[in-house]
C-alpha cells in the first residue's frame, strides 16, 4: 500500500494550493482588463470626430442620438483649454443646457444606452478649471 492515498491531506492541501493560485491568477487578470478598460472607457463610448459647428448647434435640443458624443472628445482635448472664460466658451458651444455659478453642462444624447453630458467646471474668477464627461 501506498503512503499517499487520494485523499490524504497533503494532496488536499496541494489541490487547495492550486485552487487558490488559479484563482488569484484570473482576479487578477479581471481585474486588468476591469482597469483597463475604466480608463479608456471614453474613448470606447465616444467617437473621434472632429468638432463641427453646425452640427453641435443643430443637435442641441435632441436626446436621442450620440452625435455630440461623436465629437466630445475632440472639444475636450482640442478646444476647451484651462483658463478659458465662460463667455468664451459659451461662444465656442453655445448656450449650455444647466448652469451653475461655477459649472455649466452641454447634453450630449443617448450614447451606449445612457444619457450623457459635458461638464465643465469654472473656479471663482469664471475661468475653465476641467472638464468631465458626467452620465444621467
Amino acid at each position: 500500500m501506498s503512503d499517499m492515498t487520494e485523499n490524504s491531506p497533503e494532496t488536499s492541501m496541494r489541490l487547495l494550493q492550486w485552487a487558490a493560485i488559479i484563482f488569484a491568477g484570473v482576479t487578477v487578470i479581471i481585474s486588468i482588463v476591469f482597469f483597463g478598460w475604466w480608463t479608456m472607457k471614453e474613448h470606447f463610448t465616444f467617437g473621434h470626430e472632429r468638432f463641427d459647428t453646425v452640427r453641435w448647434m443643430a443637435v442641441a435640443k435632441s436626446q436621442d442620438s450620440c452625435d455630440r458624443g461623436e465629437m466630445v472628445l475632440d472639444v475636450k482635448n482640442r478646444l476647451l483649454k484651462r483658463g478659458m472664460s465662460k463667455a468664451d466658451v459659451t461662444v465656442l458651444l453655445g448656450r449650455p443646457a444647466w448652469e451653475d455659478p461655477n459649472q455649466i453642462e452641454y447634453e450630449l444624447g443617448m450614447c451606449l444606452w445612457v444619457v450623457h453630458g459635458l461638464r465643465l467646471y469654472f473656479d471663482e474668477q469664471g475661468r475653465l478649471a476641467h472638464s468631465d464627461i458626467v452620465q444621467h
